[in-house]
């Protein structure tokens, strides 16, 4: 039998997880939106905003100005209350040599759209270079987790111990769906989230995901 040893950062992320496993009693939420608008501004916005707009920038700007409406999505458990963050700090998943790590963009709703698209660039270049300080990994609130770029459709992250909630993205497809009346060519986006039942209630984080896919599908008002 071939054995592989864990490396350091496989056994702190498989503790971490083991932790979220058994301390949070999550559900799970499907939403399908519509990132038509949003993959056609795209190249625009390049030479208007002077940086490159990725998805994963306006999933992190949406994320935050989400949960400025709905506060609990970035609360814990503290005791016998909920404590809200006093920061929307988005940590978004990146795959690096060494292996996933997850970098913080700190106060992300206070932030505009090229502002996030800039700090998430430097941010994943100095993750797959290995050179993120303990601050820029610390602070986390609120998690993402985009598997789109590696052709997964969709899936289910884990919630981080620190956090409540992690959105989950998959690859854009290109579908045929109804449409003012006739069949269209629609670019379509699987979101799931996964939040603790003991601080999110199902209504509640069904409108916060309501609000991500309606602004979403409305993306000149992120920008």
């Amino acid at each position: 039998m071939h054995q592989i040893p864990l490396t350091r950062i496989q056994k702190l992320i498989g503790r971490r997880m083991m932790q979220s496993k058994r301390t949070k009693a999550c559900f799970y939420i499907e939403s399908k939106v519509d990132v038509t608008r949003l993959m056609a501004i795209r190249p625009r916005l390049r030479k208007s905003l002077g940086v490159r707009i990725t998805t994963n920038a306006f999933y992190i700007r949406v994320l935050a100005l989400a949960a400025q409406q709905f506060p609990l999505v970035v609360g814990r458990i503290n005791g016998e209350f909920i404590r809200v963050a006093d920061e929307i700090n988005v940590g978004f998943a990146v795959n690096a040599p060494q292996g996933l790590v997850v970098p913080v963009v700190k106060r992300a709703d206070g932030k505009t759209l090229s502002e996030i698209a800039r700090e998430e660039k430097w941010l994943t270049d100095k993750a797959r270079d290995n050179k993120l300080t303990l601050e820029e990994i610390e602070g986390e609130t609120i998690a993402l987790s985009n598997l789109g770029a590696y052709g997964t459709d969709s899936f289910i992250g884990i919630v981080p111990p620190p956090t409540t909630t992690i959105i989950s993205i998959g690859n854009v497809s290109h579908t045929i769906v109804p449409w003012d009346g006739e069949m269209t060519e629609r670019i379509i986006v699987s979101i799931f989230l996964a939040a603790d039942r003991r601080v999110v209630h199902e209504i509640y984080a069904v409108r916060f995901l309501g609000l991500i896919k309606e602004q979403l599908q409305d993306p000149e008002g992120l920008i």
